[in-house]
């Protein structure tokens, strides 16, 4: 069941992590959302290290909601890891950054993103996007 496979929200930004997982519950997107606040947490969430030592492997996230700006391994370190490795390499990864450097975008795509997205500054369009996001990776993994 598509519901079943989490969401990860990779976001250091407690105000933009609480108006995704509003936008989520708005809208009804049920999938679990694992959050962690920086690349070191979403390297060990994805490959079962660190914190996250011993966790399933077998239930890879449906999507992945990647900033760039992240402290400690920034978000295109993290991007480059996902696709290094055969497990995660077609994990779908939406980069959702407030980034306007055009070398972030050439760099994100260059490095296998999906999709980037520019953060909208406006509350309702921020909640309108992720909402898009989450119901479109959503029904590309119902028969995954």
């Amino acid at each position: 069941m598509p519901n079943e496979r989490p969401i990860l929200l990779v976001e250091d930004n407690p105000d933009d992590e609480a108006l995704t997982l509003h936008a989520f519950s708005r809208n009804r997107i049920t999938n679990p959302v694992v959050v962690v606040h920086d690349g070191v947490e979403a390297v060990d969430y994805l490959f079962g290290t660190g914190a996250f030592a011993g966790r399933d492997l077998g239930v890879m996230p449906a999507v992945v909601l990647l900033d760039l700006k992240l402290p400690r391994i920034d978000g295109l370190e993290v991007l480059r890891r996902i696709r290094a490795d055969a497990r995660t390499t077609l994990l779908p990864v939406v980069v959702l950054t407030t980034s306007r450097e055009a070398l972030d975008l050439q760099q994100a795509y260059n490095l296998g993103a999906n999709s980037y997205i520019r953060k909208p500054v406006d509350f309702d369009r921020f909640q309108e996007v992720v909402a898009l996001l989450g119901r479109y990776w959503l029904s590309l993994n119902e028969t995954v």
